[in-house]
């Protein structure tokens, strides 16, 4: 096996990574942070998805889609919150089996306006085709989701821990009593928190339709690997999510390319191993 083998096996990790940082970014702010027990988050995602498809296919550009699957994501969470999840907190069995039908439901609702078969995005030229890297020639779009991470990553980080939202985002989970008596209004902030996290799920849905494409199921496919992800880089940690993308990007990319038959099991691997050494995952913090 030559360098480009490996260099291309790396590039596939890391845009595969990238990919998964988008859900796991909004999964964590809502699982791993707010303690909130949200098993909608695939489906938000797989709707997100085939919203911004139809915009695209009535003449409306990939950019709008995505904006539009984004925005869209983020209404669908803040109703969700505010009307349902809201009167559960702390009851983490009610809050699954919420989350649990309200997904069957809208995946049901997908599957009767868009049928099963996988459907993909169209990408505008600006990002389709390829280009050549150190010798190999690999698709613009998957270094455009790169790109589009990254700067998210960076973004998110300094909401979380340069900000006066972040900083009562976090003292309100560890402490709510507190923060509400310094007058903060904290269920409308944590409602946004969670509207936040639901558009991370809607923009990476519009990302995942030209990335992997959307079909039936792909809603339980992404929740699962947006949980292997939080679950390794430890609840609640932006730069576990960070971590535990790459981590599961490249094992699942090297593992297709050398041992395919077992690539569903090196799926889960680095999960087991983590959490056989920290429980808590890689940046997981005692509760």
């Amino acid at each position: 096996m030559d360098l480009q083998f490996w260099f291309t096996q790396v590039l596939n990790g890391v845009t595969l990574a990238s990919l998964l940082f988008l859900v796991a970014s909004g999964f964590t702010l809502i699982f791993g942070l707010m303690r909130i027990s949200n098993l909608t988050h695939g489906v938000l995602y797989l709707l997100g998805g085939y919203l911004s498809l139809t915009i695209v296919r009535n003449g409306g550009s990939f950019l709008v889609g995505t904006v539009a699957a984004a925005v869209s994501m983020a209404v669908l969470g803040v109703l969700l919150e505010r009307f349902l999840l809201r009167q559960l907190r702390g009851q983490s069995l009610s809050e699954v089996l919420l989350t649990v039908g309200a997904g069957f439901i809208i995946a049901d609702f997908c599957l009767m306006m868009w049928g099963g078969d996988p459907l993909t995005i169209p990408t505008p030229d600006v990002i389709s085709g390829s280009v050549e890297l150190f010798g190999v020639t690999y698709p613009r779009f998957r270094i455009v989701t790169f790109v589009v991470a990254a700067g998210l990553g960076v973004g998110l980080w300094f909401l979380q821990y340069n900000t006066r939202l972040g900083a009562i985002v976090r003292a309100g989970v560890n402490d709510a009593e507190m923060v509400s008596a310094l007058g903060i209004n904290l269920p409308l902030v944590l409602t946004g928190v969670f509207g936040l996290g639901a558009a991370m799920a809607g923009l990476a849905g519009s990302m995942g339709g030209s990335f992997l494409s959307l079909y039936r199921g792909a809603d339980r496919d992404i929740l699962l690997w947006g949980l292997v992800v939080v679950i390794v880089g430890g609840m609640g940690s932006l730069e576990g999510a960070v971590v535990g993308s790459l981590l599961v990007g490249l094992v699942d990319a090297f593992a297709k390319a050398l041992v395919p038959d077992l690539a569903y099991f090196t799926q889960f691997g680095p999960m087991v191993i983590v959490l056989a050494i920290a429980p808590r995952g890689l940046f997981g913090r005692r509760q």
